[in-house]
């Protein structure tokens, strides 16, 4: 139970500031299967250069950072719009917080160097926002 008590500390501490939308937009973003969920989405930022900082989450050792800008690129803008508008923050706050989050939730996601298969995300995230609501 380690690696999700520091996942929930590490996702408390995104979600400060009365953001608490942000992990249900996460946990959407991740689970979208109409985008191919956490597989799909690390497509996505591989497919847009970012091979590096992908492998760094996934690998062990020290996360690369992203930013806001790089989540715009990957996700694209009416994407992001109709997920912010949807969980009910700006797309500003939304993708910041994303840059924030999900470098740290796809570590977590992928222990031994390898991602889980999409239902056991959503059943990780799915616990994960029980313990932070709850």
């Amino acid at each position: 139970m380690g690696l999700f008590d520091s996942l929930v500390g590490q996702v408390e501490s995104a979600l400060s500031g009365g953001q608490n939308g942000l992990m249900d937009a996460a946990t959407h973003l991740l689970n979208d299967s109409e985008t191919g969920g956490l597989q799909g989405l690390i497509k996505s930022f591989q497919d847009n250069g970012m091979h590096n900082e992908v492998a760094s989450w996934i690998g062990n050792g020290q996360n690369m950072t992203i930013t806001a800008d790089q989540i715009q690129q990957v996700i694209g803008d009416d994407r992001l719009q109709s997920i912010a508008q949807r969980f009910g923050m700006s797309t500003q706050t939304l993708t910041s917080g994303l840059a924030e989050m999900l470098p740290h939730v796809i570590d977590k996601l992928s222990p031994n160097g390898q991602l889980p298969e999409n239902h056991l995300v959503e059943q990780g995230l799915s616990l994960l926002k029980g313990k932070l609501l709850g």
